[in-house]
């Protein structure tokens, strides 16, 4: 499958500036693996404060992003973009999460998810977060579709 560029991933994804952490799709394969890009920006609001003088990206930030690509790996799945007024893309969980070395402005992280299961709307996903080909992060992440208004 071709890329994928913002203005498609603002079709499958909820969410905007400043938390939106996809900038394009390298590869997809629907249903089975992504692997999507976020260009690291010294200007972006979390490093004001993480931290001043050695910015780092927050680990938080990398599990959204693994989240974001999850997301936008299902939705493409169903061959339709994310009605965003109607469905969001929720954690369930989050297991196995390692930090092995720190995302600093500059870097461009890939994020590379794939599907182990899905299963009554929650899938879990194999995620690995690299920059220049080393692994940053890891993690096992749960998530679930949900219509807008239900907990």
């Amino acid at each position: 499958m071709p890329e994928i560029d913002i203005y498609q991933i603002l079709k499958f994804l909820p969410q905007r500036y400043p938390v939106l952490m996809i900038d394009r799709v390298k590869e997809l394969e629907p249903g089975k693996r992504i692997v999507a890009l976020k260009n690291v920006s010294a200007n972006e609001p979390h490093f004001q404060g993480h931290f001043p003088g050695r910015p780092i990206m927050p680990g938080v930030l990398i599990l959204e992003a693994m989240a974001q690509a999850a997301g936008v790996l299902v939705f493409s799945a169903e061959g339709a973009t994310q009605q965003t007024d109607r469905m969001v893309y929720y954690y369930v969980g989050i297991d196995n999460a390692r930090f092995k070395k720190p995302v600093v402005p500059g870097d461009q992280l890939e994020l590379e998810v794939k599907i182990e299961r899905a299963l009554r709307g929650i899938g879990k996903f194999s995620c690995v977060a690299r920059v220049a080909g080393t692994v940053v992060a890891e993690a096992t992440i749960l998530c679930s579709v949900r219509p807008v208004g239900d907990g």
